[in-house]
């Protein structure tokens, strides 16, 4: 009962901050910002180190405890042109504290100011800095959601293409990997979706990149080769709009001989 009552507590909040509201870029930004308190703050147990990579705003966020040798690297969500460390702290605080591992939080760029591919370089610079600094890639996880999701698969295949080391798996939460918005349950879930709408992703999704770049695998992971890629975690809810972006990568991954698994949450 809590749970499911919490659950709706923030479908209506997220529902009014952003899906009923048409708002420009600049405005979601500021909205985002401002919504961000209702998060609350990060527990005491958590440390936050703000940390410059090369011109590359990050966050450490250090549960007590940690293992000094294990790092997960988030990539926010927001659609390319949203988000923030400010607005994903406390998610990613949680996500330590509850496996006691530390996380990178990393401020990529963002479009239209910082169109692709900015916010892979900037990702494949921090995972690269995290190798100088000593840790393994068998100690590195990706994690991101969204468009966060989707830049963790691009900034692997990146990594494969150029035959570096790959991190030891990849966790993906609703990730948003068909910028070309061709997917089904973009209209069959449109009334069910708490937070986007097709409308909404294609703008996004166009200031981020051409239309004519939209299936570069780099842009739209689903139209990537997953051969030899690292396990790979999906999870998405029921009632979202990104709900077939999910299951075709999944289904795409595993039929290239990747270890996956798909959880689809009501």
């Amino acid at each position: 009962m809590a749970v499911s009552l919490r659950s709706r507590f923030w479908y209506t909040v997220l529902r009014k901050a952003f899906k009923n509201q048409k708002l420009s870029i600049t405005e979601r930004r500021a909205s985002g910002a401002k919504n961000s308190g209702l998060l609350g703050r990060v527990p005491k147990t958590i440390k936050v180190e703000k940390i410059d990579i090369d011109g590359t705003q990050a966050e450490w966020v250090i549960p007590l405890g940690a293992s000094h040798e294990k790092v997960i690297l988030y990539l926010h969500g927001g659609g390319y042109v949203t988000g923030s460390i400010e607005t994903y702290r406390m998610l990613s605080g949680l996500l330590a504290s509850h496996i006691c591992v530390k996380v990178l939080l990393l401020e990529y760029r963002l479009a239209p100011e910082n169109p692709f591919p900015a916010a892979l370089d900037d990702s494949l610079k921090v995972y690269r800095w995290l190798s100088e600094q000593g840790y393994s890639s068998t100690n590195i996880i990706i994690c991101g959601d969204s468009a966060g999701g989707g830049l963790s698969v691009a900034t692997v295949l990146a990594l494969k293409d150029k035959n570096e080391p790959l991190p030891t798996a990849v966790v993906c939460i609703s990730p948003w990997v068909d910028l070309t918005l061709k997917n089904e349950t973009h209209i069959t879930k449109a009334e069910s979706e708490a937070m986007l709408s097709k409308d909404v992703l294609r703008d996004w999704a166009l200031a981020y990149t051409d239309e004519s770049n939209l299936t570069n695998p780099l842009v739209s992971p689903i139209h990537a080769d997953f051969q030899g890629f690292p396990p790979l975690l999906i999870q998405v809810g029921s009632n979202e709009i990104l709900l077939d972006d999910s299951i075709l990568l999944a289904e795409k991954a595993k039929a290239a001989g990747v270890d996956v698994t798909l959880e689809v949450w009501p």
